[in-house]
């Protein structure tokens, strides 16, 4: 199992990427895997469901399952864990694509929206291998491949990858 990230600010297109390379890597045969990085207290249950009762009543793990998937709820009560701890909890496959962990030290794509007005991500982590954009590649940046080549992001995306 290999994985690679896609680190940026929020607007940079991270999801809209992800969105974009998952059909295109899954068409070439390749078995895909996401993490999220969430910020603050996302929760995937609602009130009012069985699962968040039991939740609130105090279980530290609620499984739920059904025909066509299963999730696992875990309640933390200590330190927000890994990225390779995340990781390690997935079936084996192909490739792990990360959006966000943009502080862990795993190989990097940035995403940068010119019109973002934001700095670039890459000068201040050498774990930036490459950079997806809208706009020229700025000097002594790492290579560069426009937001809209896919299929290129998506052969760099394997090329880069690396054991979690």
């Amino acid at each position: 199992m290999r994985l690679i990230g896609l680190a940026g600010w929020s607007g940079a297109g991270k999801t809209t990427l992800l969105r974009r390379l998952i059909p295109c890597l899954v068409a070439r045969g390749i078995s895909v895997a996401t993490i999220k990085h969430a910020h603050h207290a996302f929760d995937v249950d609602v009130p009012g469901k069985d699962s968040w009762e039991h939740r609130r009543a105090g279980a530290s793990q609620v499984l739920v399952a059904s025909a066509r998937r299963w999730a696992l709820m875990t309640e933390l009560a200590g330190a927000e864990p890994g990225l390779g701890d995340l990781a390690a909890r997935l079936d084996p496959v192909d490739l792990v694509l990360v959006e966000g962990f943009k502080r862990e030290g795993h190989p990097k794509i940035e995403v940068h929206r010119e019109a973002n007005g934001k700095p670039w991500l890459w000068p201040e982590d050498a774990r930036i291998l490459l950079v997806a954009s809208d706009a020229p590649p700025a000097p002594g940046a790492p290579p560069s491949l426009h937001l809209d080549d896919v299929d290129a992001l998506a052969d760099a995306a394997l090329s880069l990858a690396e054991p979690p």
